[in-house]
């Protein structure tokens, strides 16, 4: 699929910014996802499958990587905990950027030559264990939370959020499930609603303001 993989829903993100700001957000992430595939390494004589998984993994490490690392970091250290990450070793990327997709996918198994090589070392039901996805909340209460800090926001007159983003889509937003994705495969309606209160507390804790 062209562009980012974890962000195919660049026009429904962009009807919630009000009209008067004039930003083409479609052609803003095009622009970037072309920039970054451009930049990734490839050598001659590849496959065209090749070489989309190469920019596939460019596209990962200078993008979503970055968010993963970041949260892995505020929320171990919230809690007093020192984490590392063994995987990331910058010398281990640039080895395995280099193998081919059919070892990396070994067996059609995401993670395959990794699970090959440890299969002497841990039970079988684990090395070849179906991946867990990175978690997201499924408590109904978190829904109902942040869809009440919502709403108060919206109906305050001075609210900042309302600075930028149209009311009549954030109204629509907390009476209307939707299936597809804001960001990413698990960021939904919940996860939606919680990223506009945290934008509106962002810009009212630094006093941000809009000016022509």
């Amino acid at each position: 699929i062209k562009g980012f993989p974890w962000a195919q829903s660049t026009d429904y993100r962009a009807e919630f910014i009000k009209d008067e700001f004039n930003i083409d957000g479609r052609s803003y992430v095009e622009n970037r996802y072309l920039k970054t595939v451009e930049m990734s390494s490839k050598i001659k004589g590849l496959t065209e499958k090749e070489v989309k998984m190469k920019e596939m993994i460019n596209l990962n490490m200078d993008w979503f990587m970055q968010t993963l690392l970041d949260r892995k970091d505020r929320m171990s250290m919230y809690n007093g905990l020192e984490v590392r990450v063994p995987f990331c070793d910058k010398r281990i990327a640039q080895m395995m950027y280099t193998v081919p997709w059919e070892y990396k996918n070994y067996k059609n198994r995401e993670k395959g030559l990794l699970r090959y090589a440890m299969q002497d070392y841990l039970p079988e039901n684990i090395a070849w264990r179906k991946k867990s996805p990175y978690p997201k909340t499924h408590n109904p209460a978190f829904l109902q939370e942040v869809a009440d800090i919502l709403y108060d926001i919206i109906n305050t007159t001075n609210a900042p959020l309302l600075d930028i983003v149209r009311k009549e889509k954030l109204e629509e937003l907390l009476k209307t499930e939707r299936s597809e994705p804001w960001y990413g495969q698990l960021m939904t309606t919940p996860q939606t609603i919680a990223y506009f209160v945290q934008i509106n507390y962002w810009m009212e804790k630094y006093n941000v303001e809009i000016t022509e």
